[in-house]
């Protein structure tokens, strides 16, 4: 390989022609890392993500923000906290001003596009106090996490209000299946062996084949519109977001991944009685949910399971047909590929259903990244188990299309530096998931105010923190204790307390950060020469009288050598004209 005479490494210009030009960032709703096979599992195999990690880079500690979809969502939109955007739970909109990834992007000229779904309710009383027009192109991107809508799909019709008559609705009374909501009556619910139409909503019926033909499913239909976009989207750069809607709940699918697997074939619950001897009031409040104790009934996951591993087959044989497209397309060898998951779901494992608390099954999700620009061949194949977050992804994203890093906006940190075998000295330590239980029967049962019902974990990669208002705290060891069994929480032992006492530090400190100054970057603060600055405005503080004055002048040297473009337009917002101050 070429050099040049610094020693650095010349692109020839075949490897030039693979640096990244557009985003696919492809994300499940409610995917356990633990059910493919590249993560693990051994009766579920998943060969085209697997496929997928060879030639990237497979993330193995990969943790969301909220284990809800809402604010999980967010964060990944964001590239914030959910302390910092405020989205706490399903359908709290994102305040109308919060800037997501395609509000960074659009500026450096990439398209940023949907296709499925988001979770998102647009800010509409923000919107008329702003006086923006909510059908407006700034309206809707606003409305829809700062994407263009090439098909929005949340897949929970016709409940959410967003989609009283989507477009898969009516492409599936157009391929013969009839009905007010087709989504529901074909999509999402099976028939038994009396012929009786039984919905997918009920666990019971999960092992029913979905009545909807397989290719008209909802997996295939969202495939084949993202494989449209990519037909029609030009030269323009673009980063689109493939939103499954599943394996989510209905868990219900159509044949033939219906009968691919069976009761045979699911993994042994993670539960112990000894969780339910005295647990933590929060956590006992949780394990009273309905679905919590649906879940914990015997026979309930054999039902439910098997469906959910075939919703997640028909997730991989669809990524073989997709990056099939892509490959035949030419699109391999410009476009990133983000796969992950907004959270995972308990299936019943410690007696819980859905994904409240911050166990592993639920808060740690998949994260494969392929980056075809040949700096990251280092990494290809490899596995990374440092401690990443969803609020990565936007910088990371930034980063990919040369924008400056925004850390004053985002919490997250490029992913770029892992991915080309670079890892910083001073990456993350911990990671921090929040979780909103103010909309949940807990909070009523346990009679907690809504400004109260609020719980943060911390996670240093061993020992995982929870604090609560109100209650003690929660503690695991997953070095001794893996499955989370025992929670250390009241423990006296010395071990235990300092553990509680360090993290208890780590997660203040967390907190105390700053992260609502979103409109002027750290590096122009540190750019700008404030006391003198202000004087030639006028405005004189401090000064004794105008020698003192003069002499401030004279010895004042403003320091706006940044290159940043950012940091320039702030500096020009501040001093009124670029490279002179006012």
């Amino acid at each position: 390989m070429a050099r040049n005479e610094n020693g650095q490494t010349l692109l020839r210009e075949s490897q030039l022609s693979k640096r990244v030009k557009n985003i696919l960032f492809i994300m499940c709703d409610q995917l356990r890392a633990d059910y493919l096979s590249c993560y693990g599992h051994k009766r579920l195999m998943t060969p085209n993500l697997d496929r997928l990690a060879a030639r990237g880079m497979l993330f193995e500690r990969a943790y969301v923000q909220s284990p809800v979809c809402g604010p999980s969502r967010m964060s990944y939109y964001t590239g914030r906290y959910v302390q910092a955007h405020g989205a706490s739970w399903n359908f709290v909109p994102l305040k109308a001003g919060e800037m997501t990834m395609g509000d960074h992007l659009r500026p450096l000229g990439v398209r940023s596009v949907l296709v499925g779904k988001t979770h998102m309710r647009a800010d509409l009383a923000g919107m008329s106090r702003l006086g923006i027009d909510p059908d407006s192109t700034v309206g809707v991107r606003i409305g829809e996490c700062g994407f263009d809508p090439y098909e929005r799909d949340d897949g929970i019709h016709p409940y959410s209000g967003h989609d009283p008559d989507p477009a898969y609705s009516d492409y599936l009374r157009r391929n013969g299946c009839d009905g007010d909501n087709p989504w529901e009556a074909w999509a999402n619910t099976g028939t038994d062996s009396d012929g009786q139409a039984r919905s997918g909503w009920f666990l019971k019926y999960s092992r029913l084949p979905a009545r909807v033909p397989e290719q008209h499913s909802e997996t295939p239909y969202m495939t084949r519109r993202a494989m449209d976009f990519m037909r029609e989207a030009g030269d323009q750069p673009w980063c689109l977001h493939l939103s499954y809607i599943k394996p989510h709940w209905p868990y219900i699918v159509p044949e033939p991944y219906a009968s691919m697997y069976g009761p045979q074939d699911v993994p042994p619950v993670v539960r112990s009685e000894a969780e339910r001897r005295d647990p933590h009031p929060v956590y006992a409040a949780m394990m009273k949910h309905r679905v919590s104790r649906t879940f914990s009934q015997d026979g309930v996951r054999e039902a439910v399971i098997p469906a959910y591993m075939g919703l997640i087959k028909q997730i991989d044989d669809q990524m073989g047909v997709l990056f099939s497209f892509m490959e035949e397309a030419g699109l391999m060898d410009s476009t990133m590929i983000v796969f992950t998951s907004d959270h995972g779901d308990y299936l019943g494992d410690h007696w819980m259903g859905e994904k409240d608390l911050f166990h592993e099954p639920v808060i740690r999700v998949p994260l494969i990244v392929y980056d075809p620009d040949p700096r990251a061949d280092a990494t290809r194949g490899t596995r990374c188990a440092d401690l990443v977050e969803a609020v990565d992804l936007a910088p990371t994203f930034l980063d990919v299309c040369g924008g400056a890093p925004v850390p004053h906006v985002m919490d997250g940190r490029s992913l770029r530096p892992l991915l080309f075998g670079q890892r910083p000295a001073d990456w993350r330590r911990e990671v921090v998931c929040e979780y909103d239980y103010a909309f949940q029967d807990a909070r009523i049962e346990l009679g907690t105010a809504p400004r109260d019902a609020w719980m943060r974990m911390i996670f240093d990669g061993r020992w995982k923190y929870v604090v609560f208002e109100g209650y003690r705290p929660m503690l695991f060891d997953l070095a001794s204790d893996p499955d989370e069994f025992v929670d250390l929480g009241a423990s006296q032992a010395p071990e235990h307390e300092q553990a509680r006492q360090r993290l208890h530090e780590a997660l203040f400190r967390w907190a105390l950060r700053p992260r609502q100054r979103v409109t002027v970057p750290d590096a122009a603060i540190e750019s700008v020469e404030v006391q003198p600055r202000i004087s030639e405005g006028g405005i004189l503080i401090g000064y004794w009288d105008e020698d003192d004055l003069a002499r401030a002048r004279q010895s004042f040297k403003p320091r706006f050598s940044s290159t940043n473009p950012l940091v320039r337009s702030t500096l020009d917002r501040l001093t009124g004209k670029q490279g002179v101050p006012q």
